[in-house]
């Protein structure tokens, strides 16, 4: 009974669901409600957590059906650790969203899309099955297609219908692969699927598969030079779907590219040098996309595609060293950037543009607050000993240790435009004098809230800000999990074998 707990964060995620349903109308019911399941919802994943630590990957056959044969959920520790991380950035954007959404488009089912969403991530990281994981990109995109255009605005609608056509044509290369995998191998299983597709002899159609997987999960994760939409449609929805969305979205394309290509397809050197040569164009198209923005907004999303860039060429390296350095990039990479997007919409309500141009004064008028956000903004950068400076020491070691300089070029690049953006952001928004911009009617300014609101909007950037400095201060026990991650995703048979023991 206990490997059921896996199946827990899924079960709660769609009871929340449809109790706030019930409370259609019923605006404070839901924001309730909804910060107390979420509350429930990172105890119950600290539990899966801590369960998997101690025991090991654990497996749940649906119906009781032996695998590969029957629908297979599998927790093992790149899967808890995505649903502690999916739990924790979705209580900080349950808080955010009560404070910063509007009672309209609340009214319009707001929280219950939300939490279906956050079903269909948590599904897409436990599921063991190739086309099940198909299954939840759906319910991932159809959450997040109603969360995108909720509200009905002009900006919103073309922003959506960007992100829907190419998801949707993603999903398209995505089914078209699932379907060439299951014609040559016979089998949807991941963990069946690791032995099979080593029997298939003609080579070349295993890589024009695995090739198919790469463009539907890298139009996903938003790498060079499927990106476009990205930063097309991730400035137009509320700030709080923009934090949710550039926190996890992208991240879900990047787990099944990990997944899929430390388990199925596996150290192809044809292959591994293909997803290098993307992840260097991701590194330095994201960055010098981010250099000429104004938007604060469209600055973070390019700086999404270009981060994506570091989590690829550990996949690329394909070292334990390197692999590690992508998972610890991936844990800070999600709580970062949801963060991110909540300072952008905090910076909003306090002078109501997010025009680099027109901003200004901010650390004048609210030192203490421009304090709080410096924090995730250097984060970003990765000053040490914060928590983007860590894994990227991982990646470059294992760049020189493989003799990948271009990499290593591409890495450092990175970071130097990276600092560059957030220094420029810092002297924009913060440092330099202020603007006195036309006050706008019925908007709600940050100095006119009450305390309890403005909570609303500081609490969830503190308690990212907190999780990010234990990241970057408590390195060590990051580090350790990356390297066990690592090690379970290289050395893959533990998952085949704990999978794939009821047939034996």
């Amino acid at each position: 009974m206990t490997q059921q707990l896996i199946l827990y964060p899924l079960f709660l995620q769609m009871a929340i669901s449809i109790i706030l349903m019930f409370g259609w109308a019923r605006i404070r019911f839901q924001k309730v409600f909804s910060i107390i399941g979420s509350v429930l919802g990172v105890l119950l994943a600290i539990w899966v957590f801590s369960y998997v630590w101690q025991n090991g990957t654990q497996t749940v056959q649906a119906g009781n059906w032996e695998a590969p044969f029957g629908i297979t959920f599998v927790a093992d520790m790149l899967s808890a650790t995505l649903v502690l991380l999916t739990a924790i950035s979705g209580l900080a954007v349950s808080i955010f969203s009560a404070g910063s959404v509007l009672k309209d488009r609340l009214r319009f089912g707001y929280f219950p899309i939300f939490h279906f969403l956050l079903l269909g991530l948590n599904g897409a990281f436990l599921t063991g099955d190739i086309f099940n994981l198909y299954v939840w990109f759906e319910i991932i995109i159809i959450s997040s297609f109603v969360l995108i255009t909720i509200g009905g605005e002009k900006a919103q609608l073309e922003g959506a219908v960007k992100y829907f056509t190419l998801n949707i044509l993603a999903s398209m290369i995505f089914l078209t692969a699932i379907a060439v995998l299951y014609g040559i191998t016979g089998s949807l299983n991941m963990a069946d699927l690791a032995g099979q597709i080593a029997l298939v002899e003609n080579r070349g159609l295993v890589q024009i598969t695995a090739l198919l997987f790469l463009i539907g999960f890298g139009i996903k994760a938003g790498v060079f030079p499927l990106y476009f939409w990205l930063p097309a449609s991730y400035h137009t929805p509320p700030f709080a779907v923009s934090a949710i969305f550039g926190g996890l979205l992208t991240k879900v394309g990047v787990y099944a590219l990990i997944r899929v290509f430390t388990l199925i397809f596996v150290n192809d050197p044809f292959l591994n040098n293909i997803i290098m040569i993307i992840a260097i164009l991701t590194l330095v198209s994201g960055g010098i996309g981010a250099l000429v923005q104004n938007n604060m907004r469209k600055v973070f999303s390019y700086l999404i595609i270009c981060h994506i860039g570091y989590m690829i060429a550990g996949i690329g390296m394909f070292t334990e060293v390197a692999i590690a350095g992508a998972i610890f990039y991936l844990i800070h990479d999600i709580i970062v950037k949801t963060n991110l997007f909540m300072v952008s919409g905090v910076v909003y309500r306090i002078k109501g543009t997010n025009s680099m141009r027109d901003l200004g004064g901010i650390y004048a008028n609210w030192p203490k607050i421009s304090l709080l956000l410096f924090i995730p903004l250097f984060s970003l950068v990765g000053i040490p000993p914060l928590s983007g400076f860590w894994p990227k020491i991982n990646l470059i070691k294992a760049g020189f240790a493989g003799g990948s300089y271009i990499t290593v070029g591409a890495i450092i690049f990175a970071s130097f435009i990276t600092l560059v953006i957030i220094a420029k952001l810092w002297a924009e928004v913060f440092w330099k004098e202020g603007k006195e911009l036309p006050l706008r009617s019925n908007f709600g300014y940050f100095s006119k809230m009450t305390n309890a609101k403005r909570l609303q909007f500081i609490v969830p950037v503190a308690l990212l800000s907190i999780v990010s400095l234990y990241i970057g201060f408590g390195a060590e026990h990051i580090q350790l999990l990356s390297a066990r991650i690592a090690d379970e995703l290289v050395n893959s048979q533990g998952y085949i074998d704990a999978v794939l023991k009821s047939k034996n």
